[in-house]
C-alpha cells in the first residue's frame, strides 16, 4: 500500500477525484497460468461470477461511471459490473490494457523458464523487465497514468485493468514491488487533479 494525505485545500476546490482500479475475472489461460499479455482471451464462467462478486463488493462505493480496458476480459468483466451496479458505462481505452509480454505470451511460467532462462531470471529477479518484444515498462506507467488522470470527476469511477499493469502503476508511486494481484482485486486511488495521491487495496 502507497499512502499519501490528500490536501484538504484541494478537496474544497474539488479538484480530489475517487478512481477504483479492478483487475478482470479468470480466464482460462489464468487457470492454466498462461501469459495473457496483449493476447485477447475471454473470460470463462468462474470470471463471470467473479465479475458479478466485484459488483457486489464495490456497491457500497456508489460506482457512477465504469472504464475498462479494449481487452475482452476486462471489457466484459467491466460491462457487468456496470450493468449490475446501474452505472454508466462509458467504453474502453487501450490505455488500460495489459502490458504486451512479447515471446512470453501464451506459455506458462515453466515453459518461460525452459525457453527463455536468462530473459525469464531477469522477470523474475525484477517483474519491469521486459522479456523480448514485450512493452517497456516505462510505456506501460505512462499510459496507465495519463489515462486515470484523464477521467473525468463524476462521481466514484470504476476501471478495470490488468495484473502487470496495475502492479507497475502501484511499483512507480515508490515502496516495495506489489505482490502479483489475483482476479477481482479493487485498489482505491484518490487524484489532486491530475497526481495519484493515494493507493489502497481493499480488503
Amino acid at each position: 500500500m502507497v499512502s499519501i494525505p490528500i490536501a484538504p485545500r484541494l478537496a474544497k476546490l474539488g479538484l480530489v477525484k475517487t478512481v477504483y482500479l479492478a483487475r478482470h475475472g479468470e480466464t482460462d489461460w489464468n487457470l492454466a497460468r498462461r501469459w495473457q499479455g496483449s493476447t485477447d482471451i475471454p473470460l470463462n464462467d468462474v470470471g463471470r461470477a467473479q465479475a458479478r462478486a466485484l459488483a457486489e463488493r464495490l456497491r457500497p462505493h456508489r460506482i457512477a461511471r465504469v472504464h475498462a480496458s479494449d481487452l475482452a476480459r476486462a471489457h466484459e468483466t467491466a460491462t457487468i459490473v456496470a450493468a449490475e451496479l446501474g452505472a454508466a458505462f462509458d467504453g474502453t481505452s487501450a490505455r488500460f490494457r495489459e502490458r504486451g509480454f512479447g515471446v512470453f505470451e501464451g506459455l506458462t511460467r515453466e515453459e518461460c523458464e525452459g525457453r527463455w532462462p536468462a530473459e525469464w531470471q531477469a522477470y523474475v529477479d525484477d517483474f519491469r523487465n521486459a522479456p523480448p518484444d514485450a512493452e517497456p515498462a516505462e510505456r506501460v506507467i505512462e499510459r496507465m497514468r495519463a489515462g486515470v488522470s484523464d477521467l473525468a470527476a463524476e462521481g466514484p469511477t470504476l476501471v478495470v485493468s490488468h495484473g502487470a499493469s496495475i502492479r507497475m502503476l502501484i511499483a512507480s508511486l515508490g515502496g516495495p514491488p506489489p505482490a502479483p494481484i489475483l482476479n477481482a482485486a479493487i485498489f482505491r486511488l484518490r487524484l489532486e487533479g491530475a497526481a495519484i495521491a493515494e493507493i489502497i487495496e481493499l480488503a
